[in-house]
């Protein structure tokens, strides 16, 4: 038995050592014990090998039975707790701010855009950020730290060691572990004031209509069109204003959707998704590592200046930036009468 254990605790030394994900570990472990049942039941008693493995196959037998009904216990827990994760989205503390969030959020409370009630306003937010990649990561980690009282992330990737060029919210600890459990880890460790609600599964119309309620306001870091449509639709049947930012190897783009108060929505200014290779995404044509962190810190900004009422948001605007030549313009955008999403409804 404790040449076995041995074993196991080399084949998952040498799995964390070459960053083979948990799962890929456990699986090594698996294969250890199956081979070892094998031989248990194949060899005689009195080989030596048998005897130098240790036990009975019966126990082997009976071991493997209770590992797998721990397995199966964690599955349904976890299940559940996703269910209720879906269908409840406890919201942060409710009240005055505190002494030490008076200390911590004293460079906001300063601004007179903000001041103290913009604060409060902060505190009672619901935002929702669809994605935890290039944008998700310096919005999600700039909305935990303004105080953003609820939080919510939904994305269904792990963290994969090619995201940690551009994807800061993420450390090469975590590789293997889910995009949404990795972004709570760095946002509560920033601000544990903060209620943080990971989403592990890829948005779907049944996950949109459940989630969006609860929110005041959506945030979209995705790069696929067919999830941005989604999002847009979804938000603009709603009611819910929409900050979505897109970028593509040294430009990015950032605007306010919001049709149920003026503003164009998404499928207004891009009406049909690009023909396959006009658009690719940034793992098919690259992109600069802080060109996400600047259009993503201005979805925070926009994030910020909503909630609070400060300032002129990007309703009915687009701003463009440029990295390669440092420059930044803005265009104004329209709605359109035949919009599927918002234009006007047909006799």
């Amino acid at each position: 038995m404790g040449l076995v254990l041995g074993i196991a605790l080399v084949l998952w030394s040498l799995g964390m050592i070459l960053r083979i994900s948990r799962q890929g570990r456990w699986g090594m472990i698996g294969g250890l014990y199956a081979g070892v049942l094998i031989l248990q039941l194949a060899m005689p008693a009195s080989h030596p090998l048998r005897q130098a493995i240790g036990g009975t196959p019966e126990g082997w037998a009976a071991l493997g039975v209770l590992a797998l009904l721990v397995v199966a216990y964690r599955g349904v827990l976890g299940a559940l707790k996703r269910r209720v994760a879906r269908e409840v989205v406890p919201m942060a503390p409710q009240g005055p701010l505190r002494p030490v969030e008076l200390d911590r959020y004293a460079r906001h409370i300063m601004l007179r855009e903000i001041g103290g009630p913009g604060q409060r306003k902060l505190k009672e937010a619901r935002v929702l950020v669809i994605g935890a990649g290039g944008l998700g990561s310096p919005a999600l980690l700039y909305l935990g730290a303004a105080g953003v009282g609820t939080i919510g992330i939904v994305d269904p990737d792990e963290v994969d060691l090619s995201n940690l060029q551009r994807q800061v919210i993420h450390t090469d600890t975590r590789l293997g572990m889910p995009k949404v459990f990795s972004a709570q880890k760095a946002i509560l460790a920033q601000n544990p004031f903060v209620t943080v609600r990971p989403y592990k599964r890829r948005l779907d119309e049944e996950t949109a209509a459940a989630l969006f309620p609860d929110y005041d306001l959506i945030l979209d870091g995705t790069d696929n069109f067919e999830t941005r449509y989604l999002v847009n639709r979804m938000a603009a049947r709603l009611g819910k204003p929409l900050i979505a930012g897109a970028i593509a190897q040294w430009e990015g783009q950032i605007s306010l959707y919001d049709p149920a108060h003026g503003t164009p929505c998404y499928q207004c200014i891009f009406p049909e998704a690009p023909a396959p290779g006009l658009a690719p995404t940034c793992a098919e044509a690259g992109v600069v590592g802080a060109l996400p962190g600047v259009v993503g810190a201005m979805m925070a900004v926009e994030a910020i200046k909503f909630v609070t009422g400060a300032g002129e948001g990007l309703g009915g605007r687009m701003l463009i930036y440029d990295a390669l030549y440092g420059e930044t313009r803005t265009i104004a955008l329209h709605r359109r009468a035949d919009c599927p999403v918002c234009g006007a409804p047909r006799p």
